[in-house]
């Protein structure tokens, strides 16, 4: 750790040694030079007399001539010494400015506040490395669930606006090379709270070498990374990665399931959306002709999913020969009536605008329904600052990277359980997620249903767990129960029970609790922390297994026992 007083110091040593001498040499003139005293006999300043004059000399405060009046050798003496003083004093000043507004010194500055920060933090955290547009979704989705994170970007604009988000605890940043394992270390990689590392940056190098560095240095924690390229996400999975994230893959399975399965699809981004967001209306991409503009990463990974449902596809793309395009491509950009033409849009049913140029992708969109106006529309956006106009364009599915990476990490990092929901709820058929979605949509409101996990252990649930080892008999109807009025019920569904080895999805309200057991449920916002209540407050609990509402307080207790049964 830097010595900030130390460094400042080393910087500023020749203007403090100016400042010293200056001040020696006046003080020792004003001792030598004799002085007349009242009486008119010699008299000289001791050190002193000349200490104090010289220091509020050296401010032109001005005093008076102390202890007589000075002689002219004397006044003479103490207008040169003013002049040096001042000259020195103003030469100290701008050094020690100049020193505070180095770049380097500032950096320092800054890791030594942001180190003070991390070790600041008790509760636990998450490491995300790269603030763009995803980690910004990321960090604000943790905080708004009441996560702690922290954030290394190499950008100080982002730090910027990230000390200037609005967030609900603050999130210390520093601007740094992610790819330095140090820096690493001083955002609190090795520290106890740290529960997981994101690796987000856009540089997939950079996310590698960040994945590699912890799961070297701590193995204790999970590394999600994003990568979008396939070299790089098997780099990754060759040493272990937890979970790696392509934006390009992820989203073009979504769009197969919407064409497959239009409920379960609905059901996925319901359960993986980031807190308050508002609930989506379902979509029903046609079956018939399709056409995909660009065959870039995103292109290909469209290609892959959609040859998967039998989609037939007809190719636009402006290189085709260094993308490697299927043959009979039409060679393109889409944006002109004439390509899309060609591509026989007016018997398409559906396009996908999917170049790296978000205004190439609107150009292709606003002349394909010029066109063919029944279009299903898809387009990818690469940067969310082109938000309102992709909004105004009133597409049907749009896939911007940052979304589509923020929403399944959070739904990773935050519900683990929520993973294995989801990959039980695509073993059974889409009308079993059209009955769900309808169940979720009864009781969420506008907003997607936020989801969370109930562990009964000692640790987690003690009223829970204790009330399932005296009670006989504990059901998931219990839970279900309003701790404020046991007749009314939460607005919230039992999605799975996971009890060792195996999982109930969807088990019924008579299904006997636990104890260990794990439950991952949905419902409205503020359900989860009414079911928090029942599961650690004993009194709660008590009220809702037998309806009894029992005094809390060591007295109340005691009173409670005291009082004859009749008077009660």
């Amino acid at each position: 750790m830097h010595n900030i007083g130390y460094i400042l110091l080393r910087r500023i040593h020749t203007p403090l040694i100016a400042l010293i001498c200056v001040y020696a040499v006046s003080i020792l003139g004003f001792v030598l030079i004799p002085g007349v005293d009242n009486a008119g006999k010699p008299w000289h300043m001791s050190f002193f007399h000349a200490f104090y004059f010289v220091s509020f000399m050296g401010t032109t405060i001005g005093f008076g001539e102390i202890p007589y009046p000075f002689t002219d050798a004397q006044r003479m003496w103490a207008t040169v010494g003013i002049y040096a003083t001042v000259i020195t004093w103003l030469y100290s000043i701008g050094s020690a400015l100049s020193a505070l507004q180095d770049p380097s010194f500032r950096s320092i500055l800054q890791q030594n506040t942001f180190r003070r920060a991390v070790n600041r933090i008790t509760d636990p955290f998450f490491l995300v490395c790269g603030y763009g547009d995803t980690g910004s979704m990321l960090v604000r989705a943790l905080s708004e669930s009441g996560y702690r994170s922290i954030v290394i970007d190499k950008s100080q604009d982002r730090i910027t606006a990230l000390e200037l988000e609005d967030l609900r605890s603050p999130v210390p940043g520093l601007c740094a090379d992610a790819a330095e394992p140090d820096n690493l270390i001083l955002a609190g990689l090795t520290h106890a709270n740290c529960r997981g590392v994101i690796a987000l940056t856009d540089d997939d190098d950079v996310n590698l070498k960040v994945a590699i560095t912890s799961k070297l240095l701590n193995t204790r924690i999970p590394t999600i990374a994003r990568a979008e390229s396939r070299e790089i996400e098997a780099n990754m999975a060759s040493f272990g990665t937890d979970e790696i994230i392509n934006p390009f893959d992820t989203f073009a399975g979504r769009l197969s399931l919407a064409i497959h399965a239009p409920g379960m699809f609905l059901l996925y981004e319901w359960m993986t959306a980031v807190p308050h967001e508002p609930l989506r209306e379902p979509i029903f991409p046609p079956h018939g002709s399709w056409i995909l503009c660009g065959y870039g990463r995103f292109g290909k990974a469209v290609h892959k999913h959609l040859l998967s449902e039998n989609i037939p596809l007809t190719f636009i793309e402006a290189t085709p020969k260094l993308t490697e395009s299927p043959t009979g491509t039409i060679t393109g950009s889409g944006t002109e009536a004439s390509t899309l033409l060609e591509a026989d849009i007016m018997n398409a049913v559906g396009i996908v605008a999917g170049t790296d140029n978000d205004a190439n992708n609107l150009s292709i969109i606003m002349t394909a329904i010029m066109l063919n106006p029944n279009l299903f529309i898809v387009a990818r956006q690469n940067t969310h600052r082109n938000d309102s106009i992709f909004a105004a364009a009133k597409l049907d599915l749009t896939m911007q990277r940052g979304s589509v990476i923020a929403n399944k990490i959070f739904a990773l990092i935050t519900t683990p359980l929520l993973s294995e929901f989801l990959q039980l709820a695509r073993l059974n058929t889409n009308e079993w997620a059209n009955q769900l979605v309808s169940r979720i949509g009864g009781i969420s409101g506008n907003e997607v249903p936020q989801t969370w996990a109930l562990y009964i252990t000692q640790q987690d649930s003690p009223a829970l767990f204790k009330g399932i080892l005296e009670a006989s008999q504990v059901c998931i109807s219990d839970l279900y129960r309003d701790p404020r009025n046991r007749n009314e019920r939460l607005a919230c569904i039992v999605l799975l029970v996971q009890r060792g080895d195996t999982e109930y999805l969807l088990p019924d309200e008579d299904f006997n609790l636990q104890q260990e057991d794990r439950i991952l449920l949905c419902g409205r916002f503020g359900a989860s922390t009414q079911m928090e209540w029942i599961a650690k407050n004993h009194n709660v609990f008590n009220y809702l297994i037998t309806g009894t509402e029992r005094a809390s307080g060591a007295f109340w207790q005691w009173l409670e026992r005291k009082t004859p049964a009749k008077s009660r």
